[in-house]
């Protein structure tokens, strides 16, 4: 059974952006742990309870109301993009103009991303406006 949360105003996806904002610290912070964890294998407790925690936060931004299609994009790329940046400082891995510009195409692409979902959930709403009104 799927449950649909429909809410209205600018503040309706208020709700599923602090878990959404969370699941990526927690799967980020994971990945960081997987790659310390090939020197010192202690870390490898902080990779399973993050990941777990991320998948946790995850399913509650979904339960909030956030499509999947958007809480994928936009939790997959910040974590793609985070993690990238922050492993040039934390392990010395190579953040060259080349891996910036990877950076940024994902970026372009969750937008194109959202703004798709965004102009669907108005046309659906505009369809179901024009069926009430017959």
């Amino acid at each position: 059974m799927t449950r649909h949360h429909h809410r209205r105003g600018p503040g309706r996806l208020a709700g599923p952006r602090l878990p959404l904002a969370a699941a990526i610290v927690s799967e980020v912070t994971a990945t960081l742990a997987l790659r310390a964890a090939v020197d010192q294998p202690a870390w490898y407790a902080l990779t399973v309870v993050g990941y777990l925690t991320a998948f946790g936060l995850l399913a509650r931004t979904l339960e909030a109301g956030m499509p999947v299609g958007v809480a994928y994009a936009v939790w997959a790329a910040t974590g793609v993009a985070a993690t990238a940046v922050l492993a040039a400082p934390l392990f010395g891995e190579a953040l060259t103009p080349l891996v910036g510009i990877g950076i940024a195409l994902i970026v372009v692409g969750v937008v194109v991303v959202e703004l798709g979902a965004h102009r669907a959930t108005i046309a659906r709403a505009a369809s179901h406006q024009d069926g009430a009104d017959r």
